[in-house]
């Protein structure tokens, strides 16, 4: 890459469809699991301003941490919120106070900071081979990409015209597919009325520090669980993305960065972030742009409009709640469907690897959760110990 100036660098690399592919990132990231969150802070008591500070916190941690990470490295690294986190909170934090929680999440981002500048959890992840990590990737977001076509049950008119109009615009614009799909999409539920446009308004989101207490509790209750489903769960399929995309991104650096950002945003609600798998993947395929050295663009693109998510708040999600639920599945199917392809290819390329890396997507894609933590975690154990059942005979 070059080494010119960040300005210059990045001016020269910017794209409207690496803009795009940052708006889908958020649009898909948001709306698939933005009412879990709600719901994780209203478990613990907290009121709609607190649940705001929330949406504030979060937001500018995955916004910054996207940007100054994809700077730093040039390549595509996008950050998110501990979904099967919030989850966890949803079930096992009822009856603890707030303060307590803020205190757990402090422990718990402080885990996530050694684990990941000590070089531990590289060096764990590692050992995974390629073939094994793109089997867990395609099984992922295989639900994705059957979602495109499971909209089209009950929206056929609007899911089909999108896949038409990307199947189109792949052969004539390939670089502009995915935002002339979601233009598409978004015209066509205007004119059905499908756009839910009423609660807007323009509120700014305003940050409440709750000062953290510490208990036993909490501490076996919230910090540890939600280290471990954050780990697992998260940055493991995070890094999967990664490496699956072809970059080389420190991933020491990368997890202790995201810890960092948890610790300073945890006394305003950022309850766990991490390293991105599903949203990252539309920001590390070639609809972000044809060249992969300018891909970073899309996730820097992304961090702006999880910043705008985080000081508008209210508002934004109001925003993308106003798009139908097809529309999302659909342009968040077709977005993946690349990324999807090659996954499988590079599974399946290694012949001593196929069966394990085929039992490792099975497994992802089962939907399979054991103990709070998700399918992708299973998938990758289930295709390690087939592996080395292989190896040894």
């Amino acid at each position: 890459m070059s080494n010119a100036s960040p300005p210059r660098h990045l001016l020269r690399d910017l794209s409207l469809s690496a803009v795009a592919a940052g708006f889908v990132t958020v649009l898909v990231g948001f709306a698939s699991s933005a009412v879990i969150v709600f719901q994780a802070a209203q478990s613990l008591g907290a009121s709609p301003a607190e649940i705001s500070s929330w949406m504030w916190a979060l937001g500018l941690g995955m916004g910054l941490t996207c940007i100054g990470l994809s700077l730093r490295y040039r390549m595509p690294v996008v950050t998110a919120w501990s979904t099967p986190g919030a989850a966890m909170l949803i079930s096992s934090a009822a009856g603890l106070p707030l303060s307590d929680a803020i205190g757990a999440f402090l422990i718990s981002a402080g885990l996530i900071t050694a684990a990941g500048f000590s070089g531990l959890f590289e060096k764990t992840i590692s050992r995974i081979p390629v073939s094994l990590a793109s089997g867990m990737l395609a099984g992922v977001l295989l639900r994705f990409g059957l979602d495109a076509f499971v909209a089209m049950k009950t929206q056929l008119g609007m899911a089909l015209t999108m896949f038409v109009v990307y199947l189109l615009a792949r052969r004539l614009l390939p670089r502009y597919a995915v935002i002339l799909t979601l233009l598409v999409g978004i015209a066509f539920a205007a004119g059905l009325g499908q756009l839910k446009t009423d609660g807007l308004s323009w509120e700014l989101a305003k940050p409440i520090f709750i000062f953290p207490s510490f208990s036993l509790p909490a501490l076996f209750g919230i910090a540890l669980p939600l280290f471990v489903v954050t780990m697992a769960s998260q940055n493991v399929p995070g890094v999967a993305v990664i490496r699956a995309s072809g970059y080389a991104i420190p991933i020491s650096p990368a997890v202790g960065w995201t810890g960092v950002a948890n610790l300073l945003l945890a006394p305003f609600g950022a309850f766990a972030l991490n390293l991105a798998a599903i949203t990252a993947a539309i920001c590390m395929g070639r609809e972000a742009h044809e060249d992969p050295d300018r891909r970073y663009v899309a996730a820097i693109a992304a961090g702006v409009f999880y910043v705008l998510v985080g000081i508008f708040g209210a508002t934004v999600a109001a925003l993308f709640a106003a798009f139908p639920k097809e529309l999302i599945m659909a342009i968040a199917g077709i977005a993946l469907l690349g990324t999807i392809g090659n996954s499988l290819s590079a599974a399946l390329r290694e012949e001593s690897h196929r069966e394990p890396a085929l039992i490792t997507f099975l497994v992802t894609a089962s939907g399979l959760t054991i103990a709070g933590i998700g399918s992708a975690f299973w998938g990758l154990i289930a295709g390690v110990v087939t592996l080395l059942i292989w190896r040894r005979g």
